[in-house]
């Protein structure tokens, strides 16, 4: 190997490496995005279950009053 080999081979190694270190971390975002939405997905999948299960809601009382402590919802107005 002469001279301009090395220099080929080590150009490539140094392209090769920049290209794995900028695509890393956008591939690792894919990969928990995905997991986030299979976690979402099985949890509505839970709940849907869990809600055939439960009374229907017009047998449930309704709630006349929020909970104790609790701040009256307002929106933000422009000033």
């Amino acid at each position: 190997m002469d001279t301009t080999w090395i220099q080929a081979l080590t150009s490539m190694v140094a392209v090769l490496g920049l290209f794995v270190f900028m695509t890393l971390p956008a591939l690792i975002g894919i990969a928990r995005e995905r997991r986030t939405d299979r976690q979402i997905e099985r949890a509505e999948a839970a709940r849907a279950a869990a809600g055939s299960r439960e009374e229907p809601a017009a047998s449930r009382p309704a709630a006349s009053r929020p909970a104790t402590g609790a701040a009256p919802h307002r929106t933000a107005r422009a000033a």
